[in-house]
């Protein structure tokens, strides 16, 4: 079932020509009306409209020094936290059968920035971002990587605005369809596929495999495969044939990426 379009009352400001705050560039009536139609594709209006423009501003439209407090990198950080928070919570909920290990897969390729990037898509988002002549004559609204930092960038825009349900709502409502198809997907029973994936958006690096050991007779051999992570060593398969091997060493490789996270997210 179709969701009706919330009805948009556009915000108001004093000086109907532009709007300008300290930390941000200068809104004026055709960015207000961009921004806007936004509202009407996210679904979500805005209290504070420059949180939004805030969100789209890339660091090249930036010209003075203090691009960090008036580009969106640093509500790029807020929101990949948000939408962890989110995503993890609804694949703990929707699958209770799945193991740790499972649900660590599947939302690392959730939160990919190929996935990211596919829903800005979506949106159009490319078409508000904010760029500087270069970027743009580049084609920097439609590079991948700038259209899925856009889009956590968004996320933090809401959650900054409104709170935690509306970007829970706004996160759920994008991302839940494209879940179950990530859980039919071939990529979901994948472990090197969802590490390598999750690993390049990283580090845009790939893991290395390596076969450490082989033991037994030829019709019954045996495979030991470490996998490397920029060098570190992230954890070892064993397996009838290397394949195998490589498998059981991403899952634990996974297993241990997450399990540093979730440490560090405690304290």
């Amino acid at each position: 079932m179709c969701e009706e379009t919330p009805e948009i009352q556009p915000n108001t400001q004093e000086n109907t020509d532009s709007f300008e705050h300290k930390d941000h560039l200068t809104i004026d009536d055709q960015r207000f009306e961009e921004l806007y139609s936004l509202e009407y594709k996210i679904k979500y209006v805005f209290n504070d409209i420059q949180l939004l423009d805030h969100a789209l501003t890339h660091k090249s439209a930036i010209t003075i020094n203090d691009k960090y407090s008036r580009c969106n990198e640093r509500m790029e950080y807020l929101g990949d936290a948000v939408l962890e928070l989110i995503v993890s919570t609804l694949l703990y909920k929707e699958f209770p059968e799945y193991s740790e290990g499972q649900l660590s897969k599947l939302k690392a390729v959730t939160v990919s920035k190929p996935i990211l990037s596919a829903c800005a898509k979506e949106l159009g988002l490319g078409e508000f971002i904010r760029f500087g002549s270069g970027e743009s004559s580049t084609g920097g609204g439609d590079r991948p990587s700038n259209l899925a930092n856009a889009f956590e960038a968004l996320i933090a825009s809401i959650y900054l605005d409104g709170g935690l349900e509306p970007a829970s709502e706004f996160i759920i409502r994008t991302l839940k369809n494209k879940i179950y198809e990530l859980d039919k997907d071939e990529m979901k029973r994948d472990y090197k596929s969802a590490l390598q994936e999750y690993w390049q958006s990283v580090s845009r690096k790939s893991p290395v495999y390596r076969v450490i050991n082989q033991t037994g007779p030829d019709h019954d051999k045996r495979f030991e495969v470490e996998v490397m992570l920029s060098g570190e060593s992230y954890g070892i398969g064993t397996g009838k044939n290397k394949k195998e091997a490589e498998q059981k060493a991403a899952e634990k490789a996974l297993e241990k990426i997450f399990d540093k996270r979730r440490k560090n997210d405690n304290g």
